[in-house]
Order: C-alpha cells, then sequence, then structure tokens
C-alpha cells in the first residue's frame, strides 16, 4: 500500500506530452529558425538561452564525432553539438554566419552549432502541418511537423524540431 496521495503520485510521474502537431496546436507559439545548409528548421524560442558566435572549443576525448567539444560560459562548461552533423548535412563548414545556440534544456545547457540563424516567427496551429512517415531515422522521432510559412511564391517550410529529444537521441551521446 503506497502512504502517497493519487494526486502526488500522478504530479510526480505526469502523463507524457505527445509529441506531434497537437502540441503546437493549442496556442500561438514563438519559434527561432536557422539554417543548416539549404534546409530551414524551427525550435521553441523557450528552449533558447543565447546566440553566440564561433568561440575556441576543449575537444573532449572519446566524445561522438557530433560532439565538437566544450565551452566555458560564464563559469559553466557547455558540451557543444554540431547540429549539421546530427542532421547529416554535407560537409559542414564554418564561415562569417555560423554560430552557436546556446540551449537551456532543464537539466543541463548545451550549445547547437548551426549554419546561420534565421529570425524568430510565431507559428499559428493552421501553418503547422504533420510530419510524413519516413521510416526508422533517429531525426523522425523529434520532427514535431512542417510548418508552411510566408506568402504565395515566397512560402517556405520549416521542420519543427523537438530539441531535447534530438539531442539526447542515442545517435549524440548527451
Amino acid at each position: 500500500m503506497s502512504l502517497v496521495p493519487a494526486a502526488a503520485a500522478t504530479a510526480a510521474h505526469p502523463p507524457p506530452v505527445p509529441l506531434a502537431v497537437p502540441a503546437f496546436a493549442a496556442a500561438p507559439r514563438e519559434v527561432l529558425t536557422f539554417r543548416i545548409g539549404a534546409e530551414e528548421y524551427a525550435i521553441d524560442i523557450l528552449r533558447v538561452q543565447e546566440i553566440r558566435s564561433h568561440s575556441p572549443l576543449t575537444r573532449i576525448a572519446h566524445a561522438a564525432d557530433c560532439v565538437k567539444g566544450v565551452v566555458n560560459l560564464r563559469g559553466v562548461i557547455v558540451p557543444v553539438v554540431d547540429l549539421r552533423l546530427v542532421l547529416h548535412s554535407a560537409a559542414p563548414s564554418r564561415d562569417e554566419d555560423t554560430v552557436t545556440i546556446i540551449l537551456d534544456l532543464g537539466a543541463r545547457v548545451v550549445g547547437a552549432v548551426v549554419d546561420a540563424v534565421s529570425d524568430v516567427l510565431t507559428l499559428q496551429s493552421k501553418d503547422v502541418r504533420e510530419a510524413p512517415d519516413m521510416g526508422l531515422h533517429a531525426t523522425t522521432d523529434s520532427l514535431l511537423g512542417i510548418a508552411c510559412v510566408g506568402v504565395a511564391d515566397a512560402r517556405r517550410m520549416l521542420m519543427l524540431l523537438d530539441i531535447e529529444r534530438l539531442l539526447y537521441s542515442a545517435a549524440v551521446g548527451l
């Protein structure tokens, strides 16, 4: 017999949040958009702590290939992951637009290298479509949906990422 009241047990282990289009359907959601190669991605703006230009990294031996090293961010040692490698972009290179997005994932702070940051958008539920089933792949579990934004010929598609699920996947090793 449990000494924990039923309400407390439920609060300690809430039901999992569905990771699909309904997560964006409840209310308009602000996202940060960024580019990796020719593709555009978006993540929840509430996960973004700051955006930094390139800084020297300290390599960690035996880390996954996508983990480029760590950086000291005001006394906090932050692992830096190259999202271009995680998302299988062709030959990532560094230029003046390449930035590191510092993400606050609740239990941990992580840096994510991307080709360029685009802008902050507010997505409405009507803009988001369910991602097609692409079979088994590391990133399909972390793809929340695809947003179509813009007008007429300037419409573009954004892949909405569950950044926590992506970075905590076995392929990344965090």
